[in-house]
């Protein structure tokens, strides 16, 4: 059995303030028996993506010698838990939206770039973070096999079954998703997110946990409240544990792996997979295949 928290939090301008209650969240759910534990996205700052402003770029960090991710990587090791890290990542001149897979001896396993930038009203991201070139992966933790997207990753079944079918059994995300402006029509998408997942873990057979922000940020006179909403879900698609709109809390819920493992293989969605049908998958259109 493996123990999988997903940390809900609410997040201030002052960076040292918001790492300090991430550690103490992950020092939480390691005394409830997380053995890996989801904090949310970009969660060392304000989600400045509400609007367009160069000043932003600076918070970015090359991973090699960062300013906060060696802290994680101790307290992994200390705590013996997974950590899987959302980051502002600067490479050369390049801007990503990335994760560090840290696992429970404090090594980092490998670091997975955002695939899919949203670009719209509230979330302006594309002006700061180009796509991900990883591609997905599956992270081999002590604690089983990982697969990690990144908030609008969550909205695509091709991220969720890539990873699956590099072995991931734990399908994380970690999120900033809440309220939408009047310009982009006011709707609360907190149910549609919530299906989206959980139609990836019925369909890939896997459990499931989003770790969500929660709260009213203002970022240069905008407004965003965050639908917190997290959960983990298991392998049938039943939410096991859920967070509500306004409190900040941990979840923990316990994970059969083997259990999902058998039910996997002997429901055939692998076994009947057509990938020799799938061709305009790989196209924009439907029908232009590039070369």
């Amino acid at each position: 059995m493996t123990k999988l928290a997903v940390v809900q939090m609410s997040m201030t301008a002052d960076r040292e303030q918001n790492l300090a209650k991430a550690t103490r969240m992950v020092r939480e759910a390691a005394a409830q028996g997380a053995q890996i534990v989801l904090l949310p996205e970009l969660f060392e700052s304000l989600y400045w993506c509400q609007a367009e402003r160069d000043k932003y770029f600076a918070l970015a960090n090359p991973a090699e010698n960062h300013p906060f991710i060696p802290h994680f990587q101790q307290l992994a090791q200390e705590l013996g838990v997974v950590l899987p890290l959302s980051f502002f990542e600067k490479a050369g001149q390049a801007y990503y939206n990335s994760l560090a897979m840290i696992d429970h001896s404090g090594e980092i396993l490998g670091i997975y770039r955002k695939s899919h930038i949203p670009d719209g009203p509230g979330y302006e991201e594309k002006y700061y973070f180009n796509p991900g070139d990883t591609g997905f992966k599956a992270f081999y933790t002590r604690f089983g096999q990982v697969g990690a997207g990144i908030c609008w990753d969550q909205w695509y079944p091709e991220c969720a079954r890539s990873m699956a079918l590099l072995g991931a059994e734990i399908l994380l995300y970690p999120t900033a998703i809440g309220s939408e402006p009047a310009e982009a029509g006011g709707i609360d998408t907190k149910d549609m997110w919530q299906r989206a997942m959980i139609g990836h873990a019925v369909s890939n057979i896997c459990y499931l946990g989003a770790a969500n922000r929660v709260g009213t940020e203002v970022v240069e006179g905008l407004e965003q409240t965050f639908y917190g909403s997290s959960f983990i879900a298991d392998y049938m698609g039943n939410k096991m544990v859920e967070a509500g709109r306004h409190e900040e809390t941990v979840l923990v819920a316990e994970l059969n792996l083997e259990e999902a493992r058998t039910f996997r293989a002997s429901f055939g969605f692998f076994r009947d997979r057509r990938p020799d049908l799938y061709g305009p998958l790989l196209t924009l259109d439907g029908k232009t295949r590039r070369l």
